[in-house]
């Protein structure tokens, strides 16, 4: 199955220690025999990078083990089971487009139909960026053509409010064209994430986030500094923002479910705002 997950701390330390301490709930077991393949976007001084992994025969894939290497404040990773495009790494998410980083579950409706009218809408220098084959890059670069309207493009990334804005003008464009075909509306799953913040979106699979600040929800992931170790690390600051959709046994103790068609935005220093995306 596929999956999405990210998260946004204050410090770079964090997300690695939160991946190993939710390793039950951010694991994910493959259920038939199908290749699947994965993902992992971060920011490093501010810069996006990319590791992907287009194919992987593990019977089951950690969060944990995908990042072990990783150190990053904000990142989101992605699992591809491929229901469009082949097993290449130009199609395995996140996708990523100057400070912007785009990963999702979910199919578009009719894609073979609607392939052609979603990248004869793009603007040309943006139809030159699309590599691979899949409706989620398509659909990433919607939103980057609506941020591109808003003047918001060529610009460091603004306010996540500006990003739910243009992620909502790029569902009405989609739901537009996909009317035009008599394709089913889209319910997609959608992490974008910038050098500032990630903005999430939930269509129809389970989405939930957990948020964690203060020694008391810290304390336990770092363990080893007990009695002879180190001297633990002021906790009291720390504060991190775990988003994740697509559950292999429903939403976790301890998790706050997010609403269908609900955006979701998530700083380092405040909690997770709730933005309604689109009426049904």
């Amino acid at each position: 199955m596929a999956r999405l997950t990210g998260f946004i701390a204050n410090r770079p330390d964090l997300g690695t220690r939160v991946a190993a301490f939710e390793q039950e709930a951010l694991t994910t077991r493959k259920r038939e025999d199908s290749p699947w393949g994965w993902g992992v976007g971060f920011f490093h001084s501010g810069e996006p990078l990319l590791k992907r992994r287009c194919l992987d025969d593990r019977r089951e894939l950690r969060l944990a083990d995908m990042i072990a290497d990783v150190r990053s404040d904000i990142l989101v990773s992605h699992i591809r089971c491929a229901t469009v495009g082949g097993h290449t790494t130009d199609n395995t998410h996140p996708f990523r487009y100057r400070q912007w980083m785009f990963a999702g579950t979910g199919t578009v409706d009719r894609f073979g139909a609607l392939r052609d009218k979603l990248y004869d809408s793009l603007p040309s220098f943006l139809q030159r960026s699309v590599r691979g084959e899949t409706d989620s890059e398509l659909v990433f670069h919607l939103l980057l053509e609506a941020l591109h309207e808003a003047g918001e493009l060529d610009r460091p990334p603004g306010a996540p409010e500006t990003c739910a804005g243009a992620l909502r003008s790029a569902l009405v464009r989609l739901e537009r064209i996909c009317a035009e075909v008599g394709a089913d509306a889209c319910k997609l799953n959608v992490l974008v994430a910038t050098p500032e913040y990630l903005c999430a979106l939930r269509g129809a699979s389970p989405m939930a986030l957990r948020m964690l600040a203060g020694r008391a929800d810290f304390e336990p992931l770092f363990a080893e500094h007990g009695p002879g170790q180190h001297r633990l690390p002021d906790l009291e600051p720390c504060r991190l923002c775990l988003v994740a959709s697509d559950f292999d046994a429903g939403v976790p103790p301890g998790w706050s479910e997010v609403g269908p068609d609900e955006i979701v935005v998530f700083t380092r220093t405040e909690n997770p705002r709730r933005i309604a995306a689109l009426p049904r």
